[in-house]
């Protein structure tokens, strides 16, 4: 041995002796084979030592590291001797210390500390595994329960060569068990986040929100940074598990289900795992825990391997056993033998008829108070891993007595450690779970009352904050162990604290908390399962949105918003700012029916014909039919062996069709739910889209899969797509069908001739687009009138003339956003996009306007449909939802059903006047003059002939002034409707200020999207500002200064005396949309079209301040679009500023200090008190806002 590593070892013994119990660290060294059995006997029974050169010193230290001897190892790594070359290979594993990391760092689990070679199965494994070097596939390694597999597939990847020459971007292993669809999400969003370490913080994403976003992103990891390496997942139960990593990889999976590869692409390889192993096999492992070489072991030893059919896991668990007691030998073998014909569960889900034997058998050599303790552990859910503080709080004992007690339980193989995480995770295999449970059944409500209460005691002053792991166990679990303890009235106020909601939504995301609500909803009441499903998306978003300010705009009535006042006049008395949306009562629900069809993704959702009807399908293999006006379910069918992608109901609404994963189309009766006629030779691939033509007098169905060159057919096969084809649709007079396909076309085919009419080559469109990322048509639609045709393609719907093919139009969505779906409303020109961001988004296609966006669901929007009249709008989600709701025509506010409202506030003597103006069919735009809070109409105002954007009250309250897209402004005498027109301007005059209002001359300065200022009345200047259009303008007030701000990415400060130009203020990197001084004259607040605002000093027009949150939204904003108006408080502390939300601001820090979010959008103006704790404004949807700050209460 190296001298230096000998001095380091004689410097440490004494303490050492004292710290350490070497038997434990002997077994590892035997494991990697610097100690023989003989040579360990030695040592324990001798005083004296055995020469140990560089290789036992360096076993040495990997074994303090795997015994978990804290800061012991940290003593040794200094003096680690150099080992002699062996190729660069090391000499315990065979691999390099590379390779050695790759698999430490995938997550790859180490090497039991008692290990018998399988080579048989480890060469099956590794030749199938080189199968894969040069292309993607899967190979299966399968068995029954407690076979080894997990073992086998991490042995399989210690391997040099292999690892090197077929897997060199490394291995990956993810243990994903049976869990629902949420759980598997955790498991996949952990795998996206290991895989984008090493990422630059630019580059980092959020966690991906659905299944499906997580398995695209997955692709995206695997093809473009890690092409060459390994996925593990282990223990694999369900074909929508394995689905989920359906992404064009290397996979090596281990299941108890050898089929269950049948269903994805790619090639596909097994190796089967028997059951037991052979005798020679299983005396070995028993030899290596007793000490002992087989040929010594008594033949009770061969007798107990015949009992138990050679289960490593049953020889481990007496292995175990016999290492603390040699002599138990016939007393282990007699448990087995006493219960051979009797078995104990005969309702298990495992057929091991020596496992509960063998259970009941290491139980035995526990003290009475440790064996209490392990019944404890029968609360746990399988595949779940559990840190040792939240044993620390279920047994009320000290971390350090936990852990060793659970080091005692490893030992004897009653519980299993996971060593690669820190601090280690413990965990319960499946059968000793199963066991445990099956044991306690009776005792199960006590021993999970046991853990609530446990945790009531710990948590006295709310739910944990710190985020570990321990946190994450009673976020996830603590529900269940409520729900099973039948403590229903703790279960509801756990599920109905906003605390718990804010916390848990920020840990685990809204999703989580969605599955707890509905997994109880039989306990639970709905109000917060309907809070949640409105604000989900929110709930999503990083940071997370103040909880108490969402649940504030609740219902009244509802005890979400009970609680959310009583906290927020708490936090009010410590300063905090809260607003309570005071009018809200007014304004009905704009969801009229959330349906739960099915506990999975929903794909596909349609009205029936007459609009009383609503059919589902998705992820279940289930058809259901509801009534669309209570959500009554008609029918439900099991329609097909796989998950239906699509479903249609005929023109007469008698049958409806279906088409699926498993290749096959179905015709059944909606009445009786009767199967009237099966098409299954039609494709070999599966069936994406079905749809009906739309009138009686010849009805048709069309169908399109994923086959390559068959993919569409109607009558007869329609050519033309050499790629699958994912959507058809008739046109309105069902002369022609359109088709959308992977390979970025649009065809339109004569439905008479089946011949290609015309082709709409929708890639041309994308320029930017590679070989690698081709353009994929999801689907288009017709516009009622059949003379347009609309396709969606990424984030872009595109509005072609039939007769031309020339595009007439191109609508963008957020670029973080993919339209799933669109369809065109059949009686106006709405069109409706369902969005990948949880939305849903109305445009105006003939003026591409964005008119509404609906949110409500939680994850990807697979189908939206309107209702045949087009009054209804219907969508469905992968959150397992279907919401129906109003269409926007009929979503409009209390103020007026038209497509434009805003408003403007006058602070009169006695009453506050509010002026409406909205576009109409006539020449003339009416206003109105509305008293309040009666809402009285005082007056009805004909002049402006386009949309009018600014109006103002005198002081004495009888002269209105008004400025409009017309380019013009008004002076009205509002009671008698005398009008008189200034013009002067070339193009809109968005806003105007009354300079000198109460003097005997005063001057009216406005601003124009022509460039210019002007003063007018009794003074006449003209000010050519800007080169672009002036989008926004102030006056500081005192009025000796005013602002403009321009769509030249600049704003201007001018002098109201000189008429000069006194700064000009660059950085904004967009469109200056809105401008406002302070209250002083000292500040002013500029905010662009990024979402962006800053604050500039009047002294010398330095930046001040930049106010924006850390990342941009969904719309790509930083305020959720642009920034339309700014207020400062009277003691200018505050700002207030509105874009797609209202935000208020510290003027002092620049940080949000709360954030409301309306029901619609674009926020054009708000109107703030006096006092600054009133504030009304208006949505795009028409719905007014008047938000009134809440007061602290004590």
């Amino acid at each position: 041995m190296e001298e230096r590593a000998l001095s380091c070892l004689l410097r440490s013994r004494p303490t050492m002796e004292q710290d350490i119990k070497a038997s434990y660290l002997m077994d590892h060294m035997v494991s990697d084979g610097v100690l023989t059995q003989d040579e360990e006997d030695g040592v324990l029974s001798k005083a004296t030592r055995k020469e140990k050169d560089n290789r036992a010193y360096v076993s040495f230290y990997n074994a303090l590291i795997r015994e978990g001897y804290g800061t012991w190892p940290a003593c040794f790594y200094t003096d680690l001797p150099q080992l002699s070359p062996e190729g660069g290979k090391s000499y315990w594993t065979g691999i390099s210390p590379t390779v050695q990391v790759k698999l430490s760092e995938g997550g790859v689990p180490q090497r039991p500390t008692v290990f018998v070679n399988r080579p048989t199965l480890l060469t099956q494994v590794r030749e199938k595994l080189r199968r894969l070097q040069n292309a993607v596939g899967w190979v299966t390694v399968f068995g029954m329960a407690g076979s080894g597999k997990s073992v086998l597939a991490a042995e399989a990847v210690r391997d040099h060569a292999l690892i090197t020459e077929c897997f060199p971007d490394g291995v990956h292993w993810l243990s994903v068990g049976q869990c629902e669809r949420a759980e598997l999400l955790v498991r996949m969003q952990s795998l996206c986040f290991r895989l984008e370490q090493g990422q630059s913080l630019e580059a980092s994403l959020r966690p991906p929100g659905s299944v499906e976003e997580a398995r695209e992103r997955l692709r995206f990891l695997m093809l473009r940074r890690f092409p060459r390496c390994l996925l593990i997942l282990d223990d694999i139960w369900d074909i929508n598990s394995l689905r989920a990593f359906d992404i064009q990889c290397r996979v090596l999976l281990t299941t108890r289900h050898r089929d269950l590869t049948d269903s994805v692409s790619g090639l596909r390889y097994s190796v089967p795992v028997e059951s037991g192993l052979d005798e020679e096999k299983a005396l070995e492992i028993l030899s290596l825990y007793v000490n002992a070489k087989p040929q010594n072991l008594p033949e009770q030893a061969r007798r107990i391997v015949e009992e138990c059919k050679g289960s490593p896991l049953v020889v481990s668990l007496i292995g175990a056993l016999l290492r603390d007691f040699p002599d138990r030998w016939g007393y282990y073998l007699r448990q087995l033998q006493k219960k051979q014909f009797q078995r104990i569960r005969k309702s298990s889900s495992y057929d091991y008829e020596a496992l509960d034997q063998a259970m009941d058998a290491s139980l035995q050599v526990l003290d009475d108070e440790h064996r209490e303790l392990y019944k404890d552990l029968s609360v746990l859910e399988k595949d779940v891993k559990v840190p040792a503080k939240v044993l620390s709080v279920l047994w009320s004992l000290e971390l350090e007595e936990v852990e060793d007690v659970l080091q005692e339980f490893v030992n004897k193989s009653l519980l299993f450690r996971d060593c690669n995480r820190r601090p280690y995770l413990y965990y319960l295999h499946d059968l000793q779970l199963d066991f445990l449970t099956e044991q306690n059944r009776a005792q199960l409500p006590k021993l999970h009352g046991k853990v609530v209460c446990q945790y009531q005691r710990a948590y006295t002053e709310g739910p944990p904050t710190s985020g570990d792991e321990e946190d994450l166990y009673w976020y996830r679990f603590l529900p269940c162990h409520m729900a099973r303890a039948g403590l229903s009235k703790e279960l509801c106020s756990l599920m109905f604290s906003l605390d718990w909601v804010k916390n848990k939504a920020q840990l685990m995301g809204s999703a989580h908390l969605i599955n707890d609500y509905v997994e109880y909803s039989a306990i639970l009441d709905r109000e917060f399962q309907e809070f949640l499903s409105l604000n989900g998306p929110q709930l999503e978003q990083k940071p997370l949105p103040d909880v108490v300010q969402l649940a504030l705009s609740q219902p009244c009535c509802s005890e979400v918003y009970r609680q959310a006042l009583l906290q927020a006049q708490r936090s009010a008395s410590r300063g905090q700012l809260y607003l309570d949306w005071v009018n809200k009562s007014s304004l009905e629900s704009l969801s009229r029916l959330v349906v739960h069809p099915q506990q999975s993704s929903v794909y596909h959702t349609c009205f029936s014909r007459d609009g009383s009807k609503i059919a589902s399908c998705g992820a279940s293999s289930t058809l259901r039919v509801f009534k669309s006006t209570s959500g009554e379910r008609l029918q439900e069918i099991q329609a097909h062996d796989d998950e239906i992608l699509c479903c249609a109901f005929s023109p007469d609404d008698r049958h409806i069709a279906t088409c699926s994963s498993d290749r096959k189309i179905k015709i059944w009766n909606v009445e009786r739910g009767t199967l009237i006629r099966m098409f299954k030779e039609e494709y070999e691939e599966q069936v994406n889209h079905c749809q009906f033509t739309n009138h009686q007098r010849r009805i048709l169905l069309a169908t399109c899969s994923n086959d390559k060159i068959v993919n569409t057919k109607v009558r007869n096969t329609l050519f033309g797509h050499m790629e699958p084809v994912n959507h058809c649709c008739f046109s309105p007079d069902d002369a022609y069908l359109a088709t959308s396909s992977n390979d970025g076309s649009v065809k339109l085919f004569e439905v008479a001739s089946a011949n290609e009419w015309k082709t709409i080559q929708v890639a041309q469109y994308f320029p930017e687009s590679d070989e690698e990322t081709s353009i994929t048509v999801k689907c288009s639609t017709w516009s009622a009138d059949g003379a347009r045709i609309i396709c969606a393609a990424r984030n872009t719907a595109f509005v072609f003339d039939v007769a031309t093919l020339g595009m007439l139009l191109e609508i963008r969505t957020s670029r973080l956003s993919t339209v799933q779906y669109c369809q065109a409303c059949p009686t106006s020109q709405l069109l409706a996009l369902a969005l990948s961001h949880y939305t849903v988004e109305l445009w105006d296609f003939e003026v591409n306007k964005k008119m509404a966006e609906c949110s409500g669901h939680l994850s990807w929007v697979h189908c939206v449909q309107f209702s045949p009249n087009g009054s209804l709008l219907l969508s469905c989600s992968d959150d397992q939802t279907i919401r129906v709701g109003p269409a926007f025509s009929s979503r409009s506010g209390p103020l007026s059903g038209q497509t434009d409202v805003s408003l403007t506030t006058g602070d009169m003597p006695h009453r506050l006047m509010v002026v409406s103006f909205f576009p109409t069919l006539t020449s003339a735009i009416p206003m109105q003059v509305l008293e309040t809070p009666s809402g009285n109409i005082l007056a009805t105002l004909h002049g402006h002939t386009k949309t009018v954007h600014h109006c103002l009250f005198t002081d004495n309250g009888q002269t209105l002034i008004t400025s409009s897209e017309d380019a013009t402004l008004r002076v009205w005498k509002w009671m008698t409707g005398e009008c008189r027109v200034l013009e002067g301007h070339q193009e809109p005059v968005r806003k105007f200020h009354l300079l000198g209002g109460s003097s005997s001359s005063p001057m009216l300065l406005s601003w124009s999207f022509d460039g210019t200022v002007k003063v007018t009345l009794s003074k006449l200047h003209d000010l050519k500002c800007h080169e672009a259009a002036i989008l926004s303008g102030d006056v500081t007030p005192g009025e000796h200064l005013f602002s403009t701000g321009s769509a030249d990415n600049s704003a201007k400060v001018w002098s109201c005396t000189s008429w000069k130009m006194e700064f000009c203020l660059s950085g904004h990197k967009a469109c200056v949309r809105s401008c406002r001084f302070s209250w002083d004259d000292r500040r002013l607040a500029t905010g662009d079209d990024n979402g962006e605002i800053r604050l500039w000093s009047m002294l010398d027009g330095a930046l001040l301040k930049t106010c924006a949150q850390n990342t941009k939204d969904c719309m790509d904003s930083f305020h959720g679009g642009w920034v339309t108006d700014l207020h400062f408080s009277p003691d200018n502390k505050v700002l207030v500023s509105t874009g797609g939300y209202i935000k208020w601001w510290s003027v002092q820090r620049g940080e949000a200090l709360q954030t409301f979010r309306t029901t619609g959008a674009n926020l054009k103006r708000i109107h703030a008190s006096p006092d600054f704790k009133t504030f009304v404004t208006i949505d795009n949807m028409g719905i007014l806002y008047i938000l009134k700050q809440v007061e602290g209460r004590l």
